[in-house]
Order: structure tokens, then C-alpha cells, then sequence
């Protein structure tokens, strides 16, 4: 199985920080304009996710890695999940919730609810720019 992972997820559910802290780069924001990889994680435009014509994008890139990561802002006013989406992918989906830190612990369970819905699992709570829960997932993907 591939170490490599795809990051998917609405817009400015931040895949890019994600994906920037994941990989030790330096923390700074830019739109992702087209599907990127930075070391072993491929990071991917929100608009992919958010408008149902380019999931087959998402579903094409997912073949070549081991795990996709299927990330929810827990502070965004509405989050477009479709039911078990993760049914849709050939490798596991896993569920980060991020931005916790700026979140309350309603709208963290209310993400993690959505990933379960939407077929994630495991699922965990990160804030990439703080570092929370992020040597956690590291770990769960690339085990020492």
C-alpha cells in the first residue's frame, strides 16, 4: 500500500496548512489552483469537492495513493457532505476535523458527526497551525 495520502474537503477547510504541517514546510496560505503534491501528500482545490462534476477528479487521484483524508471546518456556516462519500473511494477515508481551536466543542462534534455520516474512519481532531493533534495523525499514517 502507498504512504501517500490525498487531501479533500470544501474550500478553506485547510488542506493546504494541513498538508504544509504535515510535511514540516513553512505555514503560509495560498489557493490551491490544481491538484498539488508536497512530499507524500497530494493536496487538492476545494472547488473539487464542493461541485460534484470534479469529484471524478477526486476519485481518479485517490487510486494512486493508500489512505484519503476527508477534512470539515467545524467554524464553517454549512458543510456539503454527501452521505457515505467515502463508499466512493477506492482507498480508506479517514476524517480530520480542523480548526478546533478556534471552534467550540458543539461544532467539533458536529464535524466529527459529518465524517461519520459521510463514511470516515478514523476519525481526528486536528489545528494544523496551532499543532494540535497533528504528531497523532502523523503517527497513525506513517507509523515509526
Amino acid at each position: 500500500m502507498s504512504d501517500t495520502i490525498l487531501l479533500i474537503g470544501s474550500i478553506t477547510a485547510g488542506k493546504t496548512t494541513l498538508c504544509q504541517r504535515l510535511n514540516d514546510a513553512s505555514i503560509k496560505y495560498t489557493k490551491t489552483q490544481a491538484i498539488e503534491a508536497l512530499g507524500n501528500t497530494v493536496d487538492t482545490p476545494g472547488e473539487y469537492f464542493d461541485h460534484g462534476r470534479f469529484w471524478s477528479a477526486l476519485q481518479v487521484s485517490a487510486n494512486s495513493v493508500g489512505t484519503v483524508l476527508l477534512l470539515v471546518d467545524p467554524t464553517a456556516p454549512e458543510t456539503r457532505m454527501p452521505p457515505g462519500i467515502a463508499g466512493t473511494f477506492a482507498p480508506p477515508v479517514w476524517g480530520v476535523v480542523t480548526k478546533a481551536d478556534n471552534a467550540t466543542a458543539e461544532q467539533i462534534e458536529n464535524a466529527k458527526q459529518t465524517l461519520a455520516q459521510g463514511g470516515a474512519s478514523p476519525i481526528f481532531v486536528t489545528d494544523a497551525v496551532a499543532g494540535r493533534g497533528i504528531d497523532e495523525l502523523r503517527e497513525a499514517l506513517w507509523p515509526s
